[in-house]
């Protein structure tokens, strides 16, 4: 029997038409059938129109309801495949794998840097990359993309015209297509550890800003004051802030003490951050902040805003970031030695 797959369609580049505002999302999913039918054609394949957005436009609500259809759906498909825009696929990816904990079949997302309309597109061999990886078996959230697939909490955008859009960041590719097929590194797939649940709280106060030289902190005091319950800092090299003014920390303590969560990470996409090594960085740890490690921007902004969506305790919401819960991040052991999971 041929594996059931589900494709959701939001939109996105691939879906798009030109129109005289410019490239818009368009296609129906009978359009983009036809560009795909040799692919889906190994497979009993339903479609499900949820959104025509550019992906600039997804909100979290539309990742509420991406998660609660694919929790509608998973126990009727071997797998699910997402079309998506790419410019947010990274939130939406991470954001998913924290919604959805356990999932137990393939949820695969993907998109193209053009329209499937364009013959020099790489829509099609994405769009069969992700129909592949979805009739996978291999449970959880992925990026499907140049013929990669990435754990979701792990992806990023990281060029805007290249196909090669979407690296994998501080961890290894958990499939690529090569000549023997889909070669999947099963070893770097977190199984799941328990039954699935749908976890769709969010907290969409939070904030991320990136340091500059000359960096003065006022705005913390004015983001609290505007309701932000979370702050994404992304600071300079191991996770250093500017400490010649005691302003600054001053600033950043007195929010932190009034409630709000302060994440610290490398303004680097690559190795992560370590406040412990330099002064500019324990006097933040001293301050009360949490340091991301290795974590991509987009999932320590998903997992602050998912987290926050279900505890307000101080003590909780610590427990809870320094916990793998999706594969995104890599904690290090009391010997100062890394690991993965919990």
């Amino acid at each position: 029997m041929k594996k059931k797959i589900l494709i959701i369609t939001t939109g996105g580049t691939l879906a798009c038409v030109q129109d005289e505002k410019g490239l818009v999302p368009g296609l129906s999913s009978k359009d983009i059938l036809s560009y795909i039918s040799d692919i889906t054609d190994l497979y009993d394949v339903d479609f499900l129109e949820l959104f025509q957005l550019d992906s600039a436009n997804i909100q979290p609500s539309n990742w509420q309801a991406m998660a609660k259809t694919i929790y509608e759906q998973y126990m009727t498909y071997d797998g699910i495949v997402i079309f998506h825009g790419t410019d947010t696929m990274a939130y939406t990816s991470s954001a998913l794998s924290f919604m959805l904990p356990n999932i137990p079949i393939p949820i695969v997302i993907t998109g193209s840097q053009l329209s499937i309309l364009n013959p020099l597109a790489d829509a099609v061999e994405n769009c069969r990359c992700a129909i592949h990886m979805a009739g996978s078996g291999m449970p959880g959230i992925f990026l499907a993309f140049n013929r990669k697939v990435i754990l979701g909490t792990r992806a990023s955008k990281v060029r805007t015209t290249s196909f090669h859009a979407f690296e994998s960041i501080n961890y290894p590719y958990v499939g690529e297509v090569n000549s023997w097929g889909l070669d999947l590194r099963r070893s770097y797939i977190p199984g799941p550890r328990g039954k699935c649940t749908l976890e769709t709280k969010l907290e969409e106060k939070v904030f991320l800003i990136k340091l500059v030289p000359g960096f003065d902190g006022k705005i913390f005091q004015l983001l609290y004051e505007q309701g932000y319950r979370g702050l994404i800092i992304e600071a300079f090299g191991m996770g250093g802030i500017p400490t010649l003014s005691s302003e600054v920390i001053d600033d950043l303590k007195d929010v932190i003490q009034k409630g709000m969560i302060v994440v610290v990470k490398s303004q680097c996409p690559y190795e992560g951050s370590n406040l412990s090594l330099y002064e500019t960085g324990k006097i933040a740890l001293d301050a009360g902040v949490f340091q991301a490690y290795d974590m991509s921007t987009e999932a320590v902004v998903t997992k602050v805003m998912w987290i926050l969506g279900k505890h307000w305790e101080r003590k909780k919401i610590e427990e809870m970031f320094y916990r793998n819960l999706a594969g995104e991040i890599t904690l290090p052991d009391v010997a100062g030695n890394s690991y993965k999971g919990v």
